[in-house]
């Protein structure tokens, strides 16, 4: 029994005979919750019954050392080790191996911000899951820019997630109503919360999970976890505001008219006052903790300080000690009840094992002005969807745990989304308009996966003249969406089905020696003015000299426009050296990605997403957009012959653009032509637009002979 924990059914009881014996697998019933908090993990298994959550085993364990600050996981493996342990005495006692877990987010960086969004339907419209996934998108859009103003006029330069949103309020042409599905109308509204986190914070959730060897099955946050395990919807038409006060965080939430109207965290809580008592008494923390924890049921108390000696102390002065300890958590939780509620409640629920300090609720009740009729220790309507034969549900201590399990077993998290990508649920953090390409990036694929790569380019010099041999172009990835095909900037709802397949990358050119035209007939041939072997493999900027009695070998092998357009490419551009045609240009690759209209401006988009891992090799501008190389030229074709190239004809930006046919007979497509451009997509001037055919392009569309493209910037008006 933890120190402080009213007598109940243990936790941590052994296990029964009869419950041992082969190990079941985990079934969509079946669910595990584990409270993640600063001081313990608790952990849940739950099945679904008729409606409710029957709890079969509750598991808790301490930290031994400050793994975690104030509700954020500081030290991953040693929080590791100890989920593990609660895992593996779970296993014990319900012989099932369990594999998925519902877990909670918090923290002490939670932030919130309340938007809301109105749309018009034409008529009277029937409204589905698609058109309610759009007026919700409007609303967290909405929050979200409000967000990000007010970090900018702070200075706050980390990084942000939306995790989640909670519905307050929906509309139906101007009337309240819970659920707009299936209704028919003309106009609807939503009033939501959306709530952000620092990446790190669930990143590291996420990952201990992992190490623990279990995978998210759901994420929901701690205030709403505990609020659905203590408050049931039945009695939220009042002005009610649930406190879950725990060792380091204490969750607060609020509801009104049936809904969840806001809800925070304060980042004082328990550990306050156990540290109160460390400083006065000179003890350690777990001293401190089993003095903190007598303090309701021993008049006197013994203790050991760091010397060794042994003392007693009196309730009276140990109440006495932490008296400005608790005052200052009190006016803490008052203060961010009333932010979000904007003045006292009507009823005041506290919930977590710190709201059984003894003196504590008292204390809480006096700095919000409440009447002491109105503030009750959470636990008397757990019951309304939870359930168990073993254990006592009404402890305080459960209402996190027990909520995390309710609000995933009976679906009632509706502030996340549910994503499949290639079979398995996709990790999900939100930032601005959650696309495809948003959801690949969250989940490990970068920028080469998504466009690809073309092999990389060898240029050489014949005789004074230049000769670049092609490396083959990328097959770009493909994407479905729901089994139809789908494109990056697609947005994407939940219950979504995604299939990606990343792009395969083109092969770099590879040209010996022996397959330039001309070398194998020639008594004088050098390479770099070495003599050399035939089977040597060439290198880009490698200077071949080759004596033939006739014409030189680039005339002999391209036709004449050709070797004119050579000739005024030469005049307008000059080539850089080897280094620089080796160079690998990184993209930031969500420039890249705006096929729908417009490129967004650099700064902005590097702010909402980040691909810095994903670098994009930029093809040196090509004379002639051949593939393969001359050692591709069949073997019965002899070097006096002379094979016309065949082309594609395009119209690019007002001009005729003749490239050659892919060898592979794989077409071209709209990302191939970003090189005839002439525009720098790492360091954009303007609005980038692409279009084929007089209608908006994508990167990855198709193109087809006699198309009209255009691929134009728009300059920037200097600041």
């Amino acid at each position: 029994m933890a120190r402080g924990q009213v007598k109940k059914t243990s936790a941590a009881k052994k296990v029964p005979v009869s419950a041992r014996g082969p190990m079941k697998a985990q079934t969509n019933d079946v669910v595990l919750a584990m409270d993640i908090g600063t001081r313990s993990i608790i952990g849940m298994v739950g099945v679904v019954e008729d409606g409710k959550i029957n709890i079969i085993a509750v598991e808790k364990e301490e930290h031994t050392e400050r793994a975690m600050i104030d509700g954020q996981i500081e030290n991953i493996e040693k929080v590791t080790a100890i989920a593990k342990k609660v895992k593996k005495r779970l296993e014990a006692k319900t012989r099932i191996k369990l594999e998925k877990v519902c877990v909670a987010a918090a923290g002490r960086a939670l932030r919130t911000k309340r938007a809301d969004y109105e749309l018009e339907l034409q008529g009277t419209q029937l409204i589905d899951d698609e058109i309610i996934s759009r007026l919700e998108a409007g609303a967290i859009t909405k929050a979200e820019e409000a967000f990000d103003a007010e970090n900018e006029a702070a200075d706050d330069s980390r990084r942000y997630y939306l995790v989640g949103y909670t519905v307050c309020q929906y509309f139906l042409d101007q009337y309240v109503i819970s659920n707009l599905k299936d209704h028919r109308g003309h106009q609807i509204k939503v009033d939501l919360i959306a709530t952000f986190l620092p990446s790190e914070v669930v990143e590291s959730l996420y990952t201990t999970m992992n190490k623990t060897g279990l995978e998210v099955a759901s994420m929901t946050l701690e205030p709403i976890a505990a609020i659905n395990a203590a408050i049931p919807e039945n009695i939220r038409l009042l002005n009610l505001v649930l406190v879950d006060i725990g060792a380091g965080t204490s969750d607060i939430a609020a509801c009104v008219g049936g809904s969840i109207t806001g809800y925070t965290m304060a980042t004082m809580a328990g550990d306050e006052i156990t540290e109160a008592i460390m400083k006065s008494y000179l003890v350690d923390f777990s001293t401190a903790e089993s003095m903190k924890a007598q303090l309701g049921h021993h008049e006197e108390i013994s203790f050991a300080n760091i010397l060794g000696l042994e003392q007693k102390l009196s309730k009276a002065d140990l109440s006495k000690c932490i008296q400005g300890a608790q005052e200052a958590l009190s006016k803490e939780i008052a203060d961010k009840v009333v932010e979000i509620n904007g003045t006292a409640p009507s009823a005041l629920f506290l919930a977590g094992g710190g709201s059984k300090l003894a003196g504590l609720k008292e204390c809480i009740t006096e700095a919000l002005g409440m009447d002491d009729s109105r503030v009750a220790i959470a636990g008397n309507y757990f019951q309304a969807n939870a359930i168990s034969k073993e254990y006592d549900l009404n402890n305080p201590e459960y209402a996190t745990p027990l909520g995390i399990a309710i609000s995933s077993g009976l679906n009632m998290i509706n502030d996340s989304f549910r994503v499949i990508l290639n079979n398995n649920p996709a990790k999900l953090f939100r930032s601005g308009t959650f696309t495809a390409l948003n959801l690949l990036m969250m989940n490990g694929y970068n920028f080469r996966d998504i466009m690809g790569r073309t092999g990389a380019n060898l240029t050489v010099t014949i005789n004074g003249k230049r000769k670049v041999f092609y490396g083959t172009t990328s097959e770009p990835a493909s994407l479905f969406i729901n089994q139809k095909e789908g494109k990056l900037s697609d947005v994407i709802h939940a219950g979504d089905n995604i299939e990606f397949i990343p792009a395969v990358h083109g092969t770099p050119a590879r040209v010996h020696l022996e397959d330039i035209e001309g070398a194998a007939l020639s008594e004088d041939v050098t390479v770099n003015g070495m003599n050399v072997s035939l089977k040597t493999l060439l290198k880009n900027g490698d200077v071949i000299s080759i004596k033939l009695p006739e014409e030189e070998i680039s005339q002999e092998s391209l036709p004449e426009e050709v070797l004119q357009e050579e000739e005024a490419f030469q005049e307008e551009i000059s080539f850089e050296p080897e280094e620089s045609l080796q160079e690998e240009k990184t993209f930031q690759g969500e420039e890249l990605l705006q096929e729908e209209n417009s490129f967004q401006e650099e700064e902005s988009l590097q702010e909402e997403t980040s691909f810095e891992q994903g670098n994009f090799q930029e093809k040196e501008r090509p004379l002639l957009n051949e593939t393969g190389s001359e050692a591709e030229r069949p073997a019965e074709e002899k070097p006096s012959e002379k094979k016309p190239v065949e082309t594609v004809l395009f119209h690019f930006n007002g001009s005729p653009l003749h490239l050659p046919k892919k060898a592979d007979g794989r077409p071209y497509y709209l990302m191939d032509l970003i090189e005839h451009s002439g525009i720098d997509l790492e360091h954009p001037k303007g609005t980038v637009t692409l279009s084929v055919n007089g209608e908006i392009g994508r990167f990855q569309q198709v193109l087809r002979a006699g198309d009209n493209i255009t691929i134009t910037e728009e300059q920037r008006e200097p600041s």
